[in-house]
């Protein structure tokens, strides 16, 4: 099934990894560039936190009430699937180029370098949003126990996340390990409460059963429309997976590291979200007061453990959830900012200006982080709107574009594996291949998800038209097409001189001067006066594009890694350390 190769292949001179300890060729910087500092219990830790998060603990309040039970489970099932396959996909790509930008950096590289900027901007936006989402999400929670001043909270929240930004990579991991930790022993204990709850150990000593999804509306509230619906909300709640292939230019031995995240994840969206799912759609009526308008927003949840009749039990579960709005903000701040970073260091032309790619003496890219968190500046807004009605819309702007990113993804690794196979490049040099996903991964992932984006949002406009909603749901697509269009013209490739294809690279061979990655595939040629030219939408050529530059070269410090691994596996402690590294 899943293999890992440790095939050594020569870095270019080119790479990223420059970026990474040294200053980049693209000038000095304020520090030395990013650092490797994330170990794989942290990065496992940062994959769940991307998973649970805002979107688990209060976006399936909204799915519940929009959708209802059998809606919001199957909805979440088939996401979750996708974004399995998806983080395949990336992990793919990942474990063989770990470098700054992640997916972006793989869509620019193997499919367009203009849909590769507007995809960047495009995610450095939806993270930016993400941490707003986050602050607005602090103040329903807040609303719990007290209406003063929400605005009050989303000030300090903003201050503590952008702190902990500031300081070393380490601090970040650290404090995203211990918030993830909890929140895993919270949903766990959920399910065991869920479980009780739903037998009868509830302050009306009733056995509930499968009553809510017989109750009117129920078990699918608002019909094809209401079912849509729930797509966008769960896209939300399932956004930030992805965000683990951008830690992988600060985490130490991704190519072993890496793998071993992705594997994971599966496991932990099957009992995180389809468990959790379940019971709150059994727990939790669809039409429970407050449980979604546009003036708040309750958490199942807390719902659930206030049912099992303890008030100080509510209050602790509105407390943990408050501390996962903050590490969801911690995250998507986090991979914002290198985001950012990746797009003012991408060669040969930056994305974005070079300021952004100074860090400090830790490793923090500084302008990017203080780029990033000034747009978190739109939770104020809430005041205005209201905070559920806010939270809503950005609930749909941020899961339409954690869609465009899987698509994204999707559509980076088919260029990628094609390119592949074009060079004559064997699978078997892969240092993580999912043979079960040749080949049919990356057409299920783009098919699935352009069928999304254009469904879920059947609900603005039938059988009226809603603008502002209309606008939540498909206001990224434009936004994307004019980011590329715009690119395109400023690099003026709509035509362009035909070049040899130079030959691909092999590891004793490296070509003298290859193909940019914006050479052009389509074959619609013109004759003039002996010279070729072709119609070019800045497609890459996958026979040119070089497989070798920034290819991950294992070093010492990561050999010793695996020799602990192994001796701790092996020692008389081996049970122990095994049940370890598959929780931690």
């Amino acid at each position: 099934m899943e293999q890992n190769h440790a095939s050594l292949r020569k870095r270019s001179p080119n790479s990223l990894e420059g970026h990474l300890n040294d200053d980049g060729p693209l000038g000095p910087s304020l520090g030395r560039g990013l650092h490797r500092g994330l170990s794989a219990r942290q990065v496992q830790m940062i994959a769940i936190a991307g998973t649970i998060g805002t979107g688990l603990f209060l976006g399936t309040g909204r799915s519940l009430a929009q959708g209802g039970p059998a809606s919001m489970l199957i909805c979440y099932a088939i996401v979750g699937f996708i974004v399995y396959v998806t983080l395949l996909l990336l992990g793919e790509m990942a474990t063989q180029y770990p470098v700054a930008g992640s997916f972006n950096a793989y869509a620019t590289r193997f499919f367009s370098p203009s849909y590769g900027f507007a995809l960047s901007w495009n995610y450095w936006f939806n993270d930016s949003i993400s941490v707003a989402s986050d602050l607005t999400a602090a103040q329903l929670v807040l609303e719990f126990w007290t209406p003063w001043h929400p605005w009050v909270i989303s000030v300090l929240a903003w201050v503590f996340l952008v702190s902990i930004n500031a300081s070393h990579v380490r601090a970040y991991g650290e404090l995203e390990y211990w918030l993830s930790f909890l929140k895993v022993v919270t949903v766990v204990i959920f399910i065991v409460l869920g479980i009780l709850v739903n037998v009868g150990v509830n302050r009306s000593h009733t056995y509930i059963g499968g009553q809510n999804w017989n109750i009117p509306g129920a078990p699918f509230v608002g019909g094809f429309a209401g079912f849509a619906k729930v797509f966008v909300t769960a896209s939300f709640a399932y956004g930030g997976t992805e965000s683990l292939g951008i830690t992988a230019g600060e985490t130490r031995n991704p190519s072993r590291n890496m793998p071993r995240v992705v594997k994971f994840v599966f496991w932990r969206i099957l009992l995180f979200y389809v468990l959790s799912i379940l019971f709150i759609g059994l727990n939790v009526r669809w039409d429970y007061p407050g449980l979604s308008n546009k003036s708040t927003t309750t958490s199942p949840f807390t719902i659930v453990f206030e049912m099992a009749g303890s008030t100080t039990a509510a209050s602790f579960m509105n407390t943990v959830i408050l501390t996962s709005v903050l590490s969801a903000g911690n995250h998507a701040l986090f991979a914002g900012t290198r985001v950012l970073y990746g797009l003012s260091v991408v060669t040969p032309k930056r994305h974005a200006p070079a300021i952004f790619s100074k860090t400090t003496a830790s490793g923090v890219p500084i302008f990017a982080l203080l780029a990033t968190s000034s747009i978190s500046i739109l939770c104020f807004t809430s005041s205005y709107v209201g905070s559920g009605q806010l939270w809503g819309w950005l609930q749909n702007i941020v899961g339409v574009s954690n869609q465009i990113a899987w698509l994204s993804i999707g559509v980076a690794s088919w260029r990628f594996r094609k390119a592949w196979l074009a060079q004559g490049r064997s699978v078997d040099e892969l240092k993580f291949y999912v043979r079960w996903t040749w080949p049919w991964g990356p057409y299920f992932v783009i098919i699935t998800v352009s069928t999304l984006i254009l469904v879920q949002g059947w609900s603005s406009f039938v059988p009226t038209f809603i603008p502002v909603d209309f606008l939540s749901y498909y206001i990224e697509i434009p936004v994307m097409i004019i980011m590329y269009i715009a690119w395109l013209l400023a690099q003026r490739t709509f035509l362009s001189v035909t070049e040899p294809v130079t030959p691909a690279a092999t590891p004793g061979n490296p070509p003298a001067e290859l193909a940019t990655e914006s050479t052009p595939l389509l074959n619609t040629n013109i004759q003039d006066r002996g010279t070729n030219y072709k119609l070019a939408f800045d497609i890459v050529d996958i026979h040119a594009v070089d497989l070798y530059k920034d290819e991950y070269v294992e070093d010492a410090t990561d050999d010793a890694d695996d020799e602990e691994r192994e001796k701790r596996l092996q020692s008389r402690l081996a049970l122990l350390w095994r049940l370890y590294y598959l929780v931690a």
